[in-house]
């Protein structure tokens, strides 16, 4: 699984940083499919799967610093 590797490799302020990205470019997608139906939706879905991958990495490793 080739993104989350690449998802491991990265420090804690670069993902919370690419999160924040992510979220940026779902709401300007949702926004653009609302007024213009999108050639390919999926990208909507690949992009909320790529926020939760970032999301479970980031808890991964608060719940490993805690141990």
């Amino acid at each position: 699984m080739k993104k989350q590797e690449e998802l491991l490799e990265l420090s804690d302020k670069d993902l919370k940083e690419r999160l924040d990205a992510e979220v940026m470019e779902l709401t300007q997608l949702r926004i653009n499919h609302t007024i213009t139906p999108l050639d390919n939706s999926g990208s909507i879905r690949e992009k909320r799967r790529n926020i939760a991958r970032i999301h479970t990495e980031l808890r991964a490793r608060e719940l490993k610093k805690q141990q």
